[in-house]
């Protein structure tokens, strides 16, 4: 698959687009007639999906809130798709108000929203692919965002199933890795290969597109965090880091966090 069929061309209207499928699930309206159709297809399979695109928003903001009140006042959001709030700048900064925050997306138009934040003193948004994390790094460290020689909260949420295997996930993640101070922490969640096979079959409907997904076992999202020192619970379903009394969802989102040793 050529790396132009994996960039988002938002303005086509035929075309999956990852993040406004995910905007329509939270019950945001930046979404297409495409998208809503791929949505409804995975709520009439597994109509709890909106309550699992929750989960997973609020281990986000659980882990933001986990490294503010750890001391981290820098937080990398990789994959951040269209604001919804409460986002990270707003839980960051109401523990930490000196926190940084910045946005990435390599959506233009998820771009325009997030930029849409940067009047707010100390958030900003960047252009870019996580596929090409140096290409990140560099624009960091060119514009002085980000100090990585101090702790950074790095989030990647719902963003790494949408790298395909020969896109390298696990280099990428040690991409970003090799660059963080001692201290740092990483969230990330990703779609589960145990997810019930009638789910999976619909979301085998954006093969080819942007949004094409590669779910994967516990132990493939376990080996992206090498080098991280894992919190507890682990590598498990999003709902277990909230509240031991949740339900089970058809779909199986992980999620983990790591320190950076």
């Amino acid at each position: 698959m050529s790396e132009d069929n994996r960039t988002p061309r938002p303005f086509d209207p035929v075309e999956f687009n990852s993040a406004r499928v995910y905007d329509y699930l939270l019950g945001g309206k930046d979404s297409h007639e495409t998208d809503r159709g791929l949505a409804d297809q995975l709520l009439a399979e597994a109509p709890e999906m909106r309550t699992l695109v929750w989960f997973t928003r609020t281990f986000m903001l659980k882990a933001v809130e986990r490294a503010a009140e750890a001391g981290i006042r820098q937080f990398l959001d990789l994959g951040s798709g269209i604001p919804n709030s409460p986002n990270v700048h707003e839980v960051a900064q109401e523990i930490q108000p000196s926190a940084r925050v910045v946005y990435v997306d390599h959506d233009p138009v998820v771009h325009a929203h997030c930029n849409s934040l940067t009047g707010v003193p100390g958030v900003a948004a960047l252009l870019g692919d996580v596929r090409r994390p140096q290409d990140i790094l560099d624009q960091l460290q060119d514009r002085a965002l980000i100090d990585l020689t101090e702790p950074v909260s790095v989030s990647m949420i719902s963003v790494l199933h949408y790298v395909l295997d020969h896109e390298n996930p696990a280099d990428i993640i040690a991409a970003f890795r090799d660059q963080l101070a001692p201290g740092s922490l990483l969230s990330i969640t990703h779609g589960s290969s145990d997810s019930d096979p009638e789910v999976l079959k619909v979301l085998a409907n954006t093969r080819g597109s942007a949004a094409q997904v590669d779910f994967r076992s516990t132990a493939q999202t376990t080996a992206f965090l090498d080098g991280f020192e894992l919190l507890e619970p682990g590598v498990v379903p999003v709902q277990q880091w909230l509240r031991s009394d949740l339900p089970s969802t058809r779909m199986v989102m992980l999620g983990a966090i790591g320190r950076k040793r």
